[in-house]
């Protein structure tokens, strides 16, 4: 599950609606919002997040949040580390190969790090600009 999915079903459950009205409602297939919500789709396109807020009636930074989460939400993840340093590279590979293996407590503790560095921009897409 995605970020964005998991938010998407909180918003659904609260409000007691089902996937199927759901999708109904917005006029998507109901197997098209259970891969958003199941992570097996990426972030959704920006008209249907604006519809999806509008359905929820989210306004400013609960909408903004929920932004941010699509796009954080990729379920495949491409790093590009050409021009980086080799411990860059060595990280990108090491986390590529063991993220599966996380257990709660460390990708809490992974993120908290990630979160904690200064000078690094959390907008989905943003990277540092290489030396």
């Amino acid at each position: 599950m995605t970020p964005f999915g998991e938010r998407l079903r909180q918003l659904r459950a609260r409000r007691g609606i089902s996937q199927k009205q759901m999708a109904h409602d917005l006029q998507i297939s109901n197997a098209y919002l259970s891969a958003l919500e199941h992570g097996r789709r990426g972030a959704p396109t920006r008209s249907l997040l604006i519809q999806i807020c509008t359905y929820f009636n989210i306004i400013w930074d609960e909408a903004e949040e929920l932004e941010r989460l699509a796009g954080l939400s990729h379920p495949k993840v491409t790093v590009d580390t050409g021009g980086l340093s080799p411990r860059a590279t060595r990280l990108a590979n090491l986390i590529a190969d063991r993220i599966a293996r996380f257990d709660d407590a460390t990708l809490d503790r992974l993120l908290a790090i990630i979160d904690s560095v200064p000078g690094i921009d959390s907008v989905p897409g943003s990277r540092p600009e290489r030396p």
